[in-house]
Order: structure tokens, then C-alpha cells, then sequence
């Protein structure tokens, strides 16, 4: 008896162990699940509206075979039920993103067009719920392309059209999903999933002004007195291809001869680097290396640290034979246009957080890393804001090889002729990290507390509305 009634205890004991360790894991999972419930973030929109301001520029500014003479800043404002609202910035390059676009329609009409392509996203995103904006940009993408056909008249309207016309409705979807989700950091605002190709952290970065087809002499000699020690060349001068040719020979011996061979300061080799940029105007791998050739015969040619785009997007050869770097832009639309340049010898990525949105920009930057392909951030001659969406990837990336510094170029101080107010624009317009030294932006940890400013009121933008 006593020994059933040990057996009995024993049982007892056993099974209220077992109920009670049921109840500790039912009641872990229960908080488990609250706590997975807490943690899902989602971008819920209910209102949103867009307006824009022209803003001249002090000069033509040529590249890609033409020129612009003024920069349309578009500006999306979102709200959700809640009462949170968010203000994005873009800024219009229908030359940039589809020239063919630009030469039919003009610069105006081009622009309009691609303002009628943000409104139609608009109305897309309204009243919708979205996991996050890359679900967003990810859903209505297409859908905006395919309205970009119609209303240019393009069958061949290129993606980065319809991007373009997207970065200010993005840019305000990630500062509306921040508040929606208690989101006050940048890094804080990169899903986990794409946090290996974001993950360095400059307290560098080089600022890299363009030279493009109309810079002076005497705006060419200031660049190397303010101690900038890396150039943005626009090469593919307008013209046939032997014009070109012959342009972009004779344009990068003057630059060479003014700025070549200056010492400057927080250059690697001491020298001034150049990133030559020809947006696609080379037809053929003869005709750049003719070009190379000559740069070489010059004495530039080592100076040269990368090539973005020669060759036009219809361009199918391989370009791993070509003795520089090369990197894709504008081809590599989305990540899977990157993929396939980098399947055809493309060795490096510039990025356009703000030209092709921080959500696609998040995509192209993970595959890059996982393919140990460097990156660096060009510009769209983009305002202050929107240089600091530009900035807070470009130190968030690894360094070129053979360099120490992230790079970030940016020309608009050198283009807009009301810099200035703009720059009074930016809540931190004026904080250290905006005003380079030597040519480099020195990147402190009030940068990166702030999130470059970006999550701040912008009084300017929002009174628009």
C-alpha cells in the first residue's frame, strides 16, 4: 500500500510537473506570440497628396548627350488615420533617366510627364496597407512603368522613368512606416534582411563634385584651390560617335592639364582621381578603348579609379576585358538588371537612393555584397535633403578597394543658383557633417544619432501643403 501510495505520489507529482510545464510553455508561447504580433511592422497610408517647385540652375548642365537648365523638387506628403504624416523629397532627371523621353517631349514636357507618374502612384498607395515600403515599391512598380508607356508614347520607356518619379513617394512611405513603428534611427530603419550590404560605418566620406560637359576653366580651377581630391567626369559628349570621341579627348586633356596633376591632400596617391561617368554614349568597346588609349597617352590614364556606364543598356558583350573598373547606373534598374551586369563583368555599383529609391537601393546593395562587388553613391544633382539620404548610405558602405573613404558625389552647390536657401531647407543644413573639408565630408556620431537629420520637421517642404 505504501509503496502504491509512493507510486500514486510520484504520479501526482509527475503530472502536475507536466501540467504545470505545459501551462509555463503555453503561457511563453501566448507571450511569444504577442510579442512576434508586436514586432510585425506594416505601413498603413491613408491620405497623401504631392506638390513640386522649379528650381533654376545657374547654368546649363550637360551630360548624356544634352543639357538641363532647371530641376523640378517634388515634394509627397503621406498621413495615416493615426494622425502621422511624413514629407519626401525627389528630384525630376528625365534626361538622366530616359533621354530618348527628353528629346521628344522637351525638358518641361518630360517633366511633366514624370510628375503625372508620382500622381498615379499616389493614387495607387491610397487607402493600402503594405508589409513595408520595399512591399510598396515592390506592388506598384510595374503598374506605374506600364502608365509611363502609355502616356509618353515610349514602348521602350526605360525603369529608371518610372523610379525616378517614385523617390519621393518612397522617401515619405520610410519616414511615415519610422513613426508608424517607432523607428528614430537610420540603421534602425534597415530591415535585418538587408543589413550586410549597410553595415560599414565611415567617419569619412570623400565629396566628389562633377565636371560635366559646360564646367569653366576658372570653375574647374576652384575645385582643385577648395582641395577636392576626386572629380566626377562627364564624358559622351553630344555628337556622332567620332565627335564624341574627339570632344572627350580634348576635354579630359584639359581637365588633366589644369587639375592632374595638382598635390592634393587626402588623395591615396596624392594625385587628383577621377571617376569618369559616360551614361551610356560609347557604342562600342573600340571606340572607349580608343578613348582609354589616349588617356593613357596623356598621362591620366592611372588616375582613372572607375568608369560608370560606357556602353548604352541594349549593350550585351562582356566587359571584363576592359583594363578599369566599370559601374553600372542607370541599366541596373532593379536588383535583377544589377545581377545581370555583374554577370557580364561590371565590377562595381553606383547606387541612386535619390534617383531610384532607398527601397531598390537596399536590394542592389545586399547583392553587391554578397557578391563582394564595392559600391558607391552618385548623385542626381539632388538638394541638401536629399544629399543626406544619399550620405546616410554612402557611409554605411564598404570602401572602393585601394581607397579608405566611403564616396558620395554630389554637385548641387555647384549647380543651383539658390543653393543657399536650400540649404536653409535641411533642419541641419548647416551641421558639420555638411560642410567638407579638403574635399571629405567628416562623418561624426551626431550624424549618425540624428539620422543625418532626415527624421526632423522640414517647416519649408510641408507648408507647400
Amino acid at each position: 500500500m505504501i509503496s502504491n501510495c509512493k507510486s500514486g505520489r510520484r504520479g501526482f507529482v509527475k503530472k502536475t510537473a507536466l501540467f504545470t510545464g505545459a501551462l509555463t510553455l503555453g503561457l511563453q508561447n501566448i507571450m511569444m506570440t504577442q510579442n512576434q504580433i508586436k514586432l510585425k511592422r506594416s505601413l498603413l497610408i491613408h491620405g497623401a497628396e504631392v506638390e513640386f517647385e522649379r528650381e533654376p540652375l545657374i547654368h546649363s548642365y550637360g551630360f548624356k548627350g544634352g543639357y538641363i537648365t532647371r530641376l523640378w523638387q517634388i515634394v509627397t506628403q503621406l498621413q495615416d488615420s493615426a494622425g502621422n504624416s511624413s514629407i519626401g523629397l525627389g528630384v525630376q532627371s528625365p534626361l538622366w533617366s530616359d533621354s530618348k523621353t527628353t528629346s521628344i517631349w522637351s525638358e518641361s514636357g518630360s517633366n511633366s510627364l514624370m510628375y503625372n507618374l508620382t500622381c498615379k502612384a499616389l493614387q495607387l498607395i491610397k487607402g493600402q496597407s503594405f508589409d513595408s515600403p520595399i512591399q510598396m515599391i515592390d506592388d506598384i512598380l510595374n503598374e506605374v512603368h506600364v502608365y509611363g508607356i502609355k502616356i509618353t508614347s515610349n514602348p521602350n520607356l526605360r525603369k529608371t522613368f518610372a523610379l525616378n518619379a517614385l523617390v519621393s513617394v518612397d522617401n515619405a512611405a520610410w519616414l511615415l512606416y519610422a513613426k508608424q513603428n517607432g523607428i528614430t534611427s537610420f540603421d534602425d530603419l534597415i530591415p535585418d534582411e538587408y543589413k550586410s550590404g549597410l553595415s560599414y560605418r565611415h567617419n569619412k566620406i570623400a565629396s566628389v563634385p562633377s565636371v560635366s560637359y559646360s564646367t569653366s576653366e576658372s570653375d574647374m580651377e576652384k575645385l582643385g584651390s577648395e582641395g577636392y581630391y576626386f572629380l566626377k567626369v562627364k564624358i559622351g559628349s553630344p555628337g556622332s560617335q567620332e565627335e564624341m570621341l574627339k570632344k572627350d579627348m580634348l576635354r579630359m586633356e584639359l581637365i588633366h592639364k589644369k587639375l592632374g596633376l595638382l598635390q592634393v591632400e587626402n588623395s591615396p596617391t596624392g594625385r587628383m582621381l577621377y571617376y569618369l561617368d559616360a551614361n551610356g554614349r560609347y557604342e562600342t568597346k573600340d571606340t572607349f578603348n580608343r578613348f582609354l588609349d589616349h588617356c593613357k597617352k596623356i598621362g591620366s590614364f592611372d588616375q582613372i579609379i572607375i568608369v560608370e556606364e560606357p556602353f548604352p543598356e541594349s549593350f550585351d558583350q562582356d566587359v571584363s576585358d576592359i583594363d578599369v573598373r566599370i559601374a553600372a547606373d542607370e541599366s541596373a534598374h532593379t536588383d535583377k538588371d544589377a545581377l545581370t551586369r555583374m554577370e557580364m563583368g561590371y565590377t562595381a555599383m553606383a547606387l541612386k537612393p535619390v534617383a531610384k529609391t532607398l527601397s531598390m537601393t537596399m536590394k542592389i546593395a545586399r547583392l553587391a555584397h554578397d557578391r563582394d562587388i564595392p559600391c558607391l553613391c552618385a548623385d542626381l544633382t539632388v538638394n541638401p535633403v536629399l544629399v543626406d539620404w544619399n550620405k546616410s548610405v554612402a557611409a554605411r558602405l564598404a570602401p572602393l578597394p585601394k581607397l579608405k573613404e566611403g564616396l558620395l558625389e554630389t554637385n548641387g552647390h555647384q549647380n543651383y543658383k539658390n543653393w543657399k536657401e536650400m540649404v536653409g531647407y535641411h533642419p541641419k543644413g548647416n551641421a558639420l557633417w555638411n560642410k567638407p573639408v579638403n574635399g571629405v565630408f567628416n562623418i561624426n556620431e551626431e550624424f549618425y544619432a540624428e539620422g543625418g537629420g532626415l527624421f526632423l520637421p522640414m517647416p519649408h517642404y510641408s507648408n507647400l501643403f
